[in-house]
């Protein structure tokens, strides 16, 4: 089979599925290198403490400056610098021992620089997405060169879930390097080529072995079109980094399904309501919106494989209650006013143009919401108007991966804005200093933002992946994450 010419830029609309069509089927290697296209920027080192991270970038941090422990192919948490760790005080102290590791300039880790790195992320000043979820954290000290402590004011459980995100990762900032556990050996414009990093602990009488080809990774951040086609043609081995957006350019191709993979992804996917002018400022004319909206029309339009959900919370978690059901997701009662009737009696009351801007990513599935939300929003006589999902907007859609299994993750994400007493019970859970009150503040805030309409959930975040068949180690999972050190069993 001849060779297929290098991927060129998809300028068209109908480019994409042109390539799909020519793309021939050409056999994927699964003994040299592993190639990961992540769909996004290019793939760089970049600093959660300034800078937004894409899953390129996430990928990268974690694969090159891993934090104090890490995620599995499971999701679950595993060692990452420190080798082991321990829960005392009631679970407001946290202790972990460091093992014997090399940063990329091969100076030893020491207890004192990853004090440093930590107190620098969670700092005032630091944009680290995940910062205003580690406020219980009180100190973090250094009790030996090989051991460091976490004091917190309140009890976490679910402290490690946090710090095994790559938003923690152990970054030097000057130059940008990690603790591995790969190292950069190459990197082009749009590619990066990662090798296991030397494990410092080894016996002094261990043969050294030069990383197989097997053990080697490429990393590529493009956009989702070209990662498509690239996974199509044989060229790499797995996509990832896929969400409901761009889910409908996979389905023009001949991948098979055994290769087309979901996550059982738990976040929260759905419409906030960040403008409370006009129209919005009533909670009925919120309500009669999130009636009217075709949701489990939009999910099967995107995969009949995705549920749609009226629900905040996923499950009951650490909240007081089951999640809260919003009213608007029961049969109208008895003599309520319909839908159209409702908004109509407002616009009586308020005469003038009546318009809503949505904001959508902008791919076909965004398209794809953007005409269910539009098509709800015109049988109410409201003109839709789509804008970029970082433009102002009155309705905009949040579409995020939990990065851990709280209650509180979730109300709090909702709410932009929400209501005076779900704001409250925000904050009170977060300060609450035992777990029972907290549960209860949770579960007032689930219910504040039911009965406010400050959120409209519509489903749970569609994460896909395309993944090979030799990647055997790939294992979907709630955190919807797939560190690049298992990927194959044989090379974990």
């Amino acid at each position: 089979m001849p060779a297929l010419p290098p991927l060129a830029p998809i300028t068209k609309p109908f480019g994409l599925a042109a390539l799909l069509v020519l793309a021939a089927c050409s056999p994927r290697a699964d003994t040299g290198p592993v190639v990961v296209s992540a769909i996004g920027g290019a793939p760089a080192l970049a600093d959660p403490a300034r800078d937004a991270l894409d899953t390129p970038a996430r990928v990268m941090l974690d694969a090159t400056a891993q934090g104090l422990v890490r995620f599995d192919a499971t999701g679950q948490v595993e060692p990452g610098i420190a080798e082991r760790w321990s829960v005392i005080d009631n679970g407001t102290s946290y202790i972990f021992r460091l093992r014997e590791s090399e940063w990329a300039d091969g100076q030893p880790v020491t207890a004192s620089e990853v004090v440093k790195l930590l107190r620098r992320q969670l700092a005032p000043q630091s944009r680290n997405s995940l910062r205003p979820f580690l406020t219980a954290i009180d100190e973090i000290v250094e009790m030996t060169p090989e051991v460091i402590e976490i004091r917190l004011k309140r009890p976490r459980p679910d402290l490690l879930k946090l710090f095994a995100q790559p938003e923690l990762a152990l970054f030097r900032v000057q130059p940008p390097s990690g603790s591995g556990p790969f190292r950069v050996i190459a990197q082009r414009r749009r590619s990066v080529t990662l090798r296991p990093a030397f494990d410092p602990s080894r016996a002094l009488d261990d043969e050294v072995a030069e990383p197989s080809p097997a053990s080697t990774v490429k990393l590529i951040g493009e956009r989702a079109a070209r990662a498509i086609v690239r996974f199509e043609r044989g060229e790499a081995a797995l996509v990832t980094g896929g969400s409901f957006d761009d889910w409908p350019l996979v389905m023009t191709t001949q991948i098979a399904p055994a290769n087309r993979r979901f996550d059982p992804a738990a976040g929260v996917f759905g419409l906030a309501v960040v403008s409370r002018d006009g129209v919005l400022a009533d909670p009925g004319n919120r309500a009669a919106i999130a009636r009217t909206i075709d949701r489990a029309g939009f999910v099967a339009a995107i995969s009949a494989d995705w549920p749609a959900d009226t629900q905040l919370l996923p499950e009951q978690l650490d909240s007081a209650a089951p999640p809260a059901v919003p009213a608007w997701s029961q049969p109208p009662a008895e003599g309520e006013p319909t839908s159209r009737a409702r908004i109509d009696q407002w616009r009586a009351a308020n005469p003038g143009d009546l318009r809503l801007r949505i904001a959508v990513p902008s791919g076909p599935g965004g398209t794809v919401l953007f005409g269910y939300v539009g098509a709800a929003l015109l049988s109410l006589g409201i003109q839709p108007e789509r804008v970029a999902l970082d433009a102002a907007a009155d309705l905009r859609l949040i579409d995020a991966v939990a990065p851990y299994d709280s209650g509180r993750w979730y109300v709090a994400t909702a709410c932009q804005p929400c209501s005076e007493a779900a704001t409250n019970a925000i904050e009170a859970a977060r300060e609450a200093d035992s777990p029972r009150l907290r549960a209860q503040q949770i579960a007032a805030a689930d219910a504040a933002l039911a009965s406010d309409v400050a959120f409209i959930p519509l489903a749970r975040p569609l994460r896909w992946s395309l993944v090979s068949v030799g990647l055997k180690a790939w294992t979907g999972n709630s955190r919807a994450w797939h560190p690049l050190s298992h990927l194959r069993n044989d090379s974990n």
